[in-house]
């Protein structure tokens, strides 16, 4: 088991005190708008919220996020961004995600777990959740992808589609470093990474 994956098993669970306090409404009406588009009258999510402490990064971080209809699956882009969480320890964005597609996804425990502490390997996956794996994982330990993987990956995923795979990855990058420096705090319905056990 990679030993990133061995040292998110083994994170504190204890609830961090955030490194950056998330605002509190009322919100200012630009940041209010801001939080209508994604949230669609939800209460926003803590992580919003505390970029919000900058309201110009807020609105282009909304501006650029892919949770749109695109030119993969749902389950490819969640489970991009799992796997992309998960090995950035990102433990808040990953039980997000779960919570709010892990249904439509259709994950079972066993795919989970496979998210966190797991491989392209596992029996749970079929070829395309391989790729998916493969691809996050090259990405996540070189910062790039190998000829022989690019060659494998791009008879099967699109042109279009590898783009959006690599931009998942590294917007989801970016979304671990903020959850994990400014120690957002886990959201009540998110759950969060299963036991290593």
């Amino acid at each position: 088991m990679p030993q990133t994956l061995v040292e998110t098993a083994k994170k504190d669970t204890t609830m961090p005190i955030p490194r950056i306090a998330p605002i509190d409404p009322p919100y200012p009406h630009d940041v209010q708008a801001e939080f209508d588009k994604l949230m669609r009258g939800a209460p926003p999510l803590l992580l919003f919220r505390t970029v919000a402490r900058n309201p110009r990064v807020l609105q282009r971080m909304m501006a650029g996020g892919l949770l749109d209809r695109g030119s993969i699956s749902l389950r490819s882009r969640e489970l991009m961004i799992l796997r992309t969480c998960a090995r950035c320890g990102a433990e808040y964005e990953w039980g997000v995600h779960i919570a709010s597609f892990g249904a439509k996804a259709q994950w079972t425990p066993e795919q989970l777990r496979s998210t966190v502490y797991g491989s392209a390997e596992d029996s749970c996956w079929d070829l395309e959740d391989q790729f998916v794996i493969r691809l996050a994982d090259q990405l996540h330990a070189t910062n790039r992808v190998d000829d022989a993987l690019w060659e494998e990956i791009s008879a099967h995923f699109a042109v279009d589609q590898l783009v959006e795979l690599v931009m998942l990855a590294g917007l989801y990058h970016a979304v671990s470093y903020m959850v994990n420096a400014c120690d957002v705090q886990q959201e009540e319905f998110a759950p969060r990474f299963p036991s290593l056990a």
